[in-house]
């Protein structure tokens, strides 16, 4: 069973000429890049600073395994764009109201 299922998952990457494996590690990579960038984000709310460098910081590490998909990416299915879209909307969205609230906390003292 278990070696279907990666079978399966590897010829996806085959079909559309995506590794899985490298998106796999550009995703999980990703993720202490974009915790930082959110740091430095709030540290610069907090300091009344500019906030655009850490924002598209965040933003690009965000999609940045989207980004090879894209790049690297042939015949993708239309739904997956869609999906991915609105995947990437929620998740902008849940980031915003996040940080907000981390700056709101963070400016009231209540760390």
């Amino acid at each position: 069973m278990i070696a279907a299922i990666s079978d399966w998952f590897l010829s996806l990457g085959r079909d559309y000429g995506v590794n899985p494996l490298i998106f796999g590690t550009i995703y999980v990579g990703a993720i202490p890049f974009f915790l930082a960038s959110i740091g430095w984000l709030v540290r610069r709310a907090r300091a009344g600073r500019s906030t655009l460098a850490p924002t598209l910081c965040a933003g690009f590490c965000f999609v940045s395994a989207y980004l090879y998909l894209a790049v690297a990416g042939r015949n993708i299915p239309v739904w997956v764009w869609i999906f991915l879209g609105a995947l990437i909307a929620y998740g902008a969205v849940s980031l915003v109201r996040s940080t907000r609230a981390k700056i709101r906390a963070a400016e009231t003292g209540e760390d």
